[in-house]
C-alpha cells in the first residue's frame, strides 16, 4: 500500500500537520509505504486553462507539478490536510488541486461513461481544523476534495474534522482528534 500525505497548510508545523503527521505516523506502522508533498514548498503555477491536457491527459507546464503527479497516480490513498481559510482549503492546496485538470481529462480519455462510475485508483480522506464553530465550515472543503479525488479516480471516504482550533499548536489539547487522525492513517494503509 501506498500512502501519500499532502500537507496544504502554508504554516509549517501548525495543526493539520500535526494531524497528518499522526495519521501518516500510523499508515506507516500498519506497513504502508509512506510519502508526502507540501503544497508550500512547490514552485508551482495554479491551472491556466491552456486546454493543452484536454487531448492527452497531461499538463505541459514545466514546474513541480511534474514531480507530483506520478506521486498522486501511484498512491493508493492520499490524505490531504488544510486548515479553513474563510471556510474553504488554502490557496496552495487549491492550485495543487486545480493543475489535476490534466488527470481528470486522462480519466475522461481512458474510461468510457459507464466505467467512470466506479473508481480505480483508491481512496482520499481529508484531514481540516477551523477556528471558528461555524455548522458548515467543512462542507465546501469536502465538495471540493470530493471532486479532487474522483479526478484522480479515486473515492471520497471523509476524514478528520476539527473545529474551534486556531494557535499553532492547540490541536496537541485535543487527545480525540489526534486519535481520530492516527485511526484515520491505520484505516488508510488498509488494502482494499
Amino acid at each position: 500500500m501506498k500512502v501519500l500525505g499532502i500537507y496544504g497548510s502554508p504554516r509549517k508545523g501548525g495543526n493539520t500537520d500535526i494531524l497528518l503527521d499522526e495519521a501518516l505516523r500510523a499508515a506507516r506502522e500498519a506497513g504502508a509505504d509512506v510519502s508526502y508533498i507540501r503544497c508550500c514548498d512547490l514552485k508551482m503555477s495554479g491551472c491556466v486553462e491552456c486546454g493543452s491536457c484536454d487531448e492527452t491527459g497531461q499538463c505541459v507546464i514545466p514546474d513541480d507539478m511534474q514531480v507530483v503527479y506520478p506521486q498522486l497516480v501511484e498512491a493508493d490513498a492520499i490524505i490531504l490536510a488544510s486548515p479553513m481559510f474563510f471556510y474553504g482549503i488554502t490557496s496552495q492546496a487549491k492550485a495543487l488541486m486545480d493543475r489535476c485538470q490534466a488527470l481528470w481529462c486522462k480519466r475522461m480519455l481512458e474510461k468510457d461513461q459507464d466505467r467512470r462510475r466506479t473508481y480505480d485508483g483508491g481512496r482520499g480522506y481529508l484531514i481540516c481544523a477551523g477556528a471558528t464553530g461555524g455548522k458548515q465550515l467543512f462542507d465546501g472543503a469536502q465538495l471540493v476534495a470530493k471532486y479532487f479525488y474522483d479526478a484522480l479516480d479515486m473515492s471520497y471516504e471523509g476524514g478528520v474534522f476539527v473545529k474551534k482550533i486556531e494557535a499553532k499548536g492547540d490541536i496537541r489539547k485535543d487527545p480525540d482528534a489526534l486519535k481520530q487522525a492516527y485511526e484515520l492513517g491505520k484505516t488508510a494503509a488498509e488494502p482494499r
